[in-house]
């Protein structure tokens, strides 16, 4: 039997796609899985419907004991992995799940959700505003001027956030362009990437990974949310601890990276909610095409390169170098010493 064969036997117990947003609801008990949610939409996947996303997992994990996963079709894969991951970062989740009722799996899905969907309204509320302070020319103000409580004249219909959200490889300069995208008839789909995802805002279109996702903007946006806001100029004064320390981030994830470059796009965007059905700014299929570019295998080396690129502050203690002389370095120095005349005592008996 073939892969497709295989695939088109399988069961199709789970309902629609869980990597899409679903329906507003309303959740009011407090839980630690709130907390969770809203790194867990930050860091592993956002635009996402948890009810539907553990529902549908413990299904497939019914079904993976006949039908390996690899058997599964994509989307589905992908979901799975993304579940996976869920489980991997709640230890006692899998229990909790597979010994409560129907309804407490779709409680606990929707406690996820609340947190996700309250970190990215909390983030699209701050950098609405912030964004403005990191585009404005050195020393002058931004003209004409951008209101920071209102979006409607972001986007095409102003001359630096337009220039920032024109795609790349098009010329924002060239008055026919201008006019096409600010009308309209020039329509910009959500996997058409615009150009301040590139360092210094050029693209080379002979080398299209040259500076992609590495834009002074990016940073200054994945700082903001990830460590604090004062950190995005220098090191972080901020009495209360950033979203990394508090949940153990200390490197860059893919899935972190495609959030803060949807969030940022949407910013400089004259949408004002942020929605999955808006077909102006496409978000989620721009978060969708970024995810597939990061995630596949064959541009492993890019990516490795990506995710190195320094962006946190030294906040980590494990990554701070030890006083000399400290009480720490002679417990560290006594334990090498220790560890060489063992191996030494091995090696000659």
């Amino acid at each position: 039997m073939t892969t497709q064969d295989a695939t088109s036997s399988i069961p199709s117990k789970c309902g629609l796609s869980a990597l899409s947003m679903g329906p507003r609801k309303k959740v009011s008990s407090s839980d630690p899985l709130v907390s969770h949610g809203r790194h867990f939409g930050r860091t592993v996947f956002a635009l996402c419907n948890y009810p539907s996303l553990l529902t549908n997992g413990i299904l497939r994990l019914e079904q993976m004991e006949d039908v390996p996963l690899e058997d599964f079709p994509p989307e589905e894969r992908r979901e799975h992995r993304v579940f996976e991951q869920l489980l991997d970062s709640y230890p006692s989740l899998l229990d909790r799940l597979k010994d409560g009722s129907e309804e407490e799996i779709l409680h606990v899905g929707e406690l996820i959700g609340k947190g996700a969907a309250g970190a990215r309204g909390d983030d699209t509320k701050t950098l609405k505003s912030a964004v403005l302070d990191w585009i404005s020319p050195k020393g002058e103000a931004i003209q004409p001027h951008l209101h920071r409580n209102s979006k409607l004249d972001r986007g095409f219909n102003h001359e630096l956030t337009g220039s920032l959200l024109c795609p790349a490889g098009l010329d924002w300069h060239n008055p026919q362009t201008k006019e096409d995208l600010r009308s309209g008839k020039m329509l910009v789909c959500g996997d058409q990437w615009p150009i301040f995802l590139y360092a210094h805002y050029v693209y080379d279109s002979e080398d299209p990974w040259s500076g992609l996702l590495r834009s002074c903007l990016l940073t200054c946006a994945y700082k903001h949310v990830f460590t604090s806001p004062s950190s995005v100029d220098k090191e972080p004064k901020a009495m209360q601890s950033g979203n990394t320390r508090l949940h153990g981030m200390n490197s860059v994830t893919i899935a972190s990276i495609a959030y803060i470059t949807t969030q940022v796009r949407f910013a400089l965007s004259s949408s004002s909610v942020f929605s999955r059905t808006d077909t102006v700014t496409d978000s989620e299929t721009f978060y969708h095409s970024l995810l597939d570019l990061l995630e596949d295998p064959e541009e492993c080396k890019e990516v490795d390169e990506l995710l190195t690129y320094q962006v946190f502050p030294t906040s980590s203690a494990a990554k701070r170098p030890i006083s000399a002389n400290s009480a720490l370095s002679k417990i560290r120095q006594k334990r090498i010493v220790l560890k060489q005349v063992m191996n030494l005592d091995v090696v000659s008996s």
